[in-house]
């Protein structure tokens, strides 16, 4: 299992941030996400506990299902279903406020279930999936404020 840490420091609002980023359908503004839906409402609001989110991004499809939603200072997910299959342990998205604006850490932790997964995961798709992660935080930033995250 390999950890993907990104993270941005986007000047908005932390409620304004957070909002955008737990709006799955705000992802395809991104080039490298090409279709993002809300399947289920979850508890409490649409993307609360027990929503599940359906992502197809140039790197696969993924169904997620929301497992922890603390507005407007974090939300939790978990990878129900893939193409191409992996293991996947964590996703989590945190908002602190900070000088300047909001930050934002996305954190996912996941494995391939394939021999030699890890190294795949290590030398090929970590690099990627920390590159779609920090493009669409530099999406959000530019929707919210005019221009990229720092």
């Amino acid at each position: 299992m390999e950890t993907v840490t990104v993270q941005r420091v986007i000047a908005a609002p932390i409620g304004e941030v957070f909002a955008w980023c737990a709006t799955t359908t705000n992802y395809t503004r991104s080039p490298l996400v090409l279709r993002a839906r809300l399947a289920r409402h979850g508890q409490g609001a649409p993307y609360g506990v027990g929503a599940i989110r359906l992502h197809t991004w140039l790197i696969g499809w993924f169904r997620e299902r929301i497992t922890a939603y603390q507005p407007p200072y974090e939300f939790s997910y978990v990878v129900e279903r893939s193409f191409p299959p992996t293991r996947h342990e964590l996703g989590r998205m945190t908002f602190t406020e900070v000088p300047g604006g909001t930050r934002v850490v996305w954190t996912t932790r996941v494995g391939l279930p394939v021999p030699f997964g890890d190294a795949l995961i290590r030398r090929v798709a970590r690099p990627v999936v920390a590159r779609v992660f920090g493009r669409i935080l530099d999406t959000a930033s530019t929707a919210l404020t005019g221009s990229p995250a720092h």
